[in-house]
């Protein structure tokens, strides 16, 4: 009785298709929070979620898909950013946060002048129970397009985000790893939108990095630790939200954040303790 009870969510076939698509989309996510948090773009994906109200809507009253608007308007809004951060006086989270809270303001005003048949709050906190098998494949080959590029360039990119100045000496195209950063953050982050939303795909983002770089100091261990918490954080939240009769997408964040919770909590005990050995 026991085992049917555990076994009893995935009899449903809405709940087989979130399992997927969680699983799909964390090893990407989970792989480019490792750089973010080593750049210092925590907030970029922000930018890019907050960004790409706008295209939604565009596409939309243009009759086109509302994914090329959302990647367009998502990345314009990372490239703007990354300019007036180079370009102006202001540090680059004080200047993401001027963009994407513009970007994001310019959405809901276009939004609500507008009759639009757009489910707002599904863009914003996402629908991971009513994927299709369209969301699935095309969430598949662009989280595996960006495994791949991640994993064949992952040395670049890590000298790029921890010393940009001696990867440009040492002969490295910063400028194509910076761009190419911001394409693929731009496509995870819209490709998440139509599941854990546009202010939860985030978390997604910053916290399996921000926890795994708690745990070790090993970038390639780092990669694997961040992957490995986002698919059992991912899992497990779905899970979880079927018993608990919540939105997976928040179930699976929270989860994510009592991970991170636990690694400093564990973090903080033994820097206590080796302090007092010492």
């Amino acid at each position: 009785m026991m085992l049917e009870v555990l076994l009893f969510p995935f009899q449903f076939p809405f709940m087989a298709k979130a399992f997927t698509i969680v699983l799909i989309l964390s090893p990407a996510a989970a792989l480019l929070s490792c750089f973010l948090i080593l750049r210092g773009w925590a907030l970029i994906g922000d930018a890019i979620s907050h960004g790409a109200l706008p295209g939604i809507v565009f596409a939309y009253l243009g009759g086109l898909p509302l994914i090329f608007g959302a990647f367009a308007s998502g990345f314009t809004c990372a490239v703007l950013s990354g300019f007036l951060a180079k370009t102006g006086r202001l540090k680059a989270d004080t200047v993401m946060g001027v963009v994407f809270s513009g970007m994001f303001a310019l959405g809901i005003v276009i939004y609500t002048k507008v009759e639009a048949s757009i489910d707002l709050i599904h863009i914003l906190f996402g629908n991971m129970l009513g994927v299709s098998t369209w969301d699935i494949i095309f969430s598949g080959a662009i989280s595996a397009t960006v495994v791949l590029i991640i994993f064949l360039k992952r040395l670049d990119l890590l000298l790029y985000c921890f010393d940009p100045v001696q990867g440009h000496v040492m002969g490295l195209n910063t400028n194509l790893l910076h761009y190419g950063l911001i394409i693929m953050l731009s496509f995870t982050v819209v490709n998440a939108l139509a599941t854990v939303g546009m202010i939860l795909s985030i978390g997604l983002l910053i916290i399996p990095g921000a926890t795994a770089f708690i745990i070790t100091k090993h970038f390639n261990k780092m990669l694997l630790l961040a992957t490995l918490i986002t698919l059992l954080s991912g899992f497990f939240g779905v899970y979880v939200s079927f018993f608990l009769d919540s939105a997976p997408e928040p179930t699976v964040i929270l989860l994510s954040s009592l991970i991170f919770l636990l690694a400093m909590i564990v973090k903080s005990f033994r820097s206590n303790k080796n302090s007092k050995t010492l």
